[in-house]
């Protein structure tokens, strides 16, 4: 189970890294404007905003790699904490902006939440 807990949380990982990328980087080209379905004009008026947030995906990212790397009780308790705070996020976001974000992040994140508390 601690194999599954591990890729399952790596994946979260990987898709936060992901997010990131797209927040970031890629928000006012085609594959950014798909994601948030905005105009050219719109996604560069609220590219500040997005690479905020995908700042935080990278945070996000980060704990859950540090989680992942770090012996326990530390990662076990990194791994628990960052995810819990990826189903928050995922939720949040799925209730106040887009109902997507329920399967796209908060699904994810509670599905490794499950496999590292099985763990225990």
């Amino acid at each position: 189970m601690e194999t599954t807990a591990n890729v399952l949380t790596g994946l979260v990982a990987a898709l936060h890294l992901y997010f990131l990328v797209l927040e970031m980087f890629l928000w006012e080209s085609k594959p950014g404007r798909e994601l948030s379905g905005f105009d050219a004009s719109l996604a560069r008026a609220t590219a500040p905003l997005a690479a905020n947030q995908g700042l935080y995906n990278g945070f996000l990212a980060a704990g859950l790699v540090w989680g992942t790397a770090a012996g326990d009780p530390t990662g076990f308790r990194v791994q628990v904490f960052f995810l819990v705070c990826v189903v928050i996020a995922g939720v949040y976001g799925g209730l106040t902006a887009s109902r997507r974000i329920l399967t796209a992040q908060a699904l994810p994140g509670a599905l490794a939440l499950a496999a590292v508390l099985l763990t225990r």
